[in-house]
This record gives C-alpha cells, structure tokens and sequence, in this order.
C-alpha cells in the first residue's frame, strides 16, 4: 500500500527520486501517465496491467470509452527506476500537471499522484472542509 505525503525536487534531467519506501512496492518499471485533476499517476507494472485491462474492456465504439482510452494510454510512458530510485518524466507529462520543479508525491494507495507543489497546496485548500460532506454523501449512497 502506498501511503504519505513527499516533498521533492526534479533535478536538470527532469528525474525524480521517488520516496525510498514506496520503490519495494513499485519495483524497477513503473507507467507514469497523465493523472486526474491536474496531476501525474505513477503505477507499478502490475498495477498498470490492471488498469489497462480494465479500460480496455470498454466498448471502444462509444465516445466517452474513446475519450478514456487516449486519456490514459496515449501519453503514457514507460520507464525504469535506476540505482538511486529515480525516472525521468517526459516533458509532455510535465507540461500537462503544469510542474516545473518543486513536487509533492503523494502515496494514494495503489499508485502514487505527483503534483506541482503549488498547485497541491491549492487542491488541499479547495478540498478543506469538504472530505466530511463528501464522507456523508458517499455513506448515503446505500
């Protein structure tokens, strides 16, 4: 399980170390593709099979099955973790969560999130005081 909340810093190279106690459980190949609400996703292998086979079972003639798939598979990318657990993030990726430099790497279970800092800052104030009505909205859903 991939847990916490991780301040780091892309080097010139555009890598990214990731936090040494989620690299077990990721492994040496990881995906890392472009996230939901303005973020990255990194998956291990096996998580991303996972993933994959399930957007894959959606029908591809309907539009918003479509949508999805590019979504997730066209600016992904593959890449291997070297020796001080680092990946380098293609530029397009880096473009797209609007990160420059400073990150926060966030253990979200299954996968990791990485943010520009300063817009996760920003989605924490907006999310403020709003985990509880949610909470309460999904509860109810029974």
């Amino acid at each position: 399980m991939l847990l916490g909340e991780h301040e780091h810093s892309l080097d010139d190279k555009n890598r990214l170390t990731l936090p040494a106690r989620h690299r077990e459980e990721l492994g040496d190949r990881v995906v890392v593709s472009r996230g939901l609400d303005g973020c990255l996703y990194v998956h291990s292998a096996a998580e991303w099979d996972r993933l994959r086979e399930r957007v894959r079972t959606l029908d591809p003639f309907e539009s918003e099955a479509r949508t999805m798939r590019r979504w997730f598979f066209a600016s992904a990318s593959e890449a291997e973790l070297d020796r001080q657990g680092r990946l380098v993030i293609p530029a397009p990726l880096l473009r797209h969560a609007g990160i420059t430099r400073e990150v926060t790497v966030l253990g979200v279970d299954d996968h990791l999130e990485v943010w520009d800092r300063a817009a996760w800052q920003e989605q924490q104030q907006r999310v403020e005081g709003r985990a509880e009505d949610v909470a309460q909205r999904l509860a109810n859903r029974d």
